[in-house]
């Protein structure tokens, strides 16, 4: 990666966004860059509506088309740090990296360093002149899995592409409260919670969010689930399970620990209580290859935390 090299993004303003300003839009659906970075870009005619320069202000009503053409910067705010990564595939475009619970994704308010970042900075300094060195989706904190980290520009296009036009195939494993039958898909709007800014909700008008989930085990109080996503939404399993009536174990959040004691019994019932972070993980990352452009799987096998938990469900399971 050299400076100067240039970004090129294009995507389509969703009808839902009608009314709301270019530089809102333009942060959601380039959430690689801050709104300030944008505001400039637009300023400066290098991010382009249908085409032509507009202001910031401008209100825009869906459908239409949003050019991003800039140049590459260095990021030198966030510094190397030489922190374990447990990377599954690398190559001259991408990195896959199996993120254990705990790592905080990139820097913000209260994690200015040891973050996922901060250690790929350290794996290949080059990654500095990428927005948030490659990183284009996020894990929270206490979920762990597997993500992808774009090596280079043409790379970091096309995963954000492939993201924006929900191509890219993600696949969870959970551990959730109570007795799920079977399997579904939710499709309920997620947005910030009314009350509480820190938590999102199903809100009407929320951004669009779909999931579908389909039963592993049975446990009785607990149930071990798999969960595909169509969209990408902040805490999106969490929130939509939770609005089930179903919130994943051990989630700080979006749990009710008082409610999981039915259908378990004790040995079950204190392996539930004291799994220590939400009980989620990325499974499966299914991509185009930004090289080959091949249909790409990769796999994070399960913890040792959530292994044991499912273990210790599993031997206490009484038949029938």
């Amino acid at each position: 990666m050299v400076r100067g090299e240039s970004i090129q993004l294009r995507v389509v303003v969703p009808a839902e966004r009608a009314g709301v300003r270019l530089d809102v839009v333009a942060a959601e659906l380039f959430p690689d860059f801050s709104r300030a970075r944008l505001q400039k870009w637009i300023r400066g005619r290098q991010l382009l509506l249908d085409g032509h320069p507009a202001k910031p202000t401008a209100k825009v009503w869906g459908g239409e088309t949003l050019l991003l053409e800039a140049d590459a910067e260095p990021v030198g705010e966030v510094l190397a740090e030489e922190i374990p990564l447990n990377v599954i595939h690398a190559d001259d475009d991408i990195l896959v990296p199996d993120k254990p619970a705990g790592l905080v994704v990139h820097p913000a308010a209260g994690n200015p360093d040891g973050t996922l970042q901060n250690a790929l900075l350290h794996y290949d300094e080059s990654l500095a002149a990428l927005p948030r060195a490659g990183i284009v989706h996020r894990l929270d904190k206490e979920t762990s899995g597997v993500m992808v980290v774009a090596r280079s520009l043409r790379a970091h296009t096309s995963l954000v592409q492939q993201l924006q036009r929900r191509e890219m195939g993600r696949v969870y494993e959970a551990v959730i409260t109570g007795d799920l039958i079977s399997g579904g898909t939710v499709d309920a709007p997620i947005g910030r919670h009314p009350r509480d800014r820190k938590k999102m909700a199903v809100v009407a008008a929320g951004k669009p969010a779909v999931s579908q989930y389909r039963v592993l085990e049975r446990f009785g109080g607990a149930t071990h689930i798999e969960v595909s996503l169509e969209t990408g939404r902040t805490h999106q399993i969490r929130v939509h399970m939770a609005h089930l009536g179903h919130p994943l174990v051990g989630d700080p959040v979006y749990g009710h620990r008082s409610r999981a004691r039915a259908g378990l019994s004790e040995r079950q019932f204190d392996a539930v209580q004291s799994f220590a972070r939400q009980a989620l993980h990325a499974r499966t990352l299914r991509l185009v290859h930004p090289g080959d452009r091949r249909s790409r799987v990769f796999e994070a096998p399960l913890p040792p935390d959530l292994a044991k938990l499912l273990s210790c469900l599993r031997e206490e399971t009484r038949p029938g």
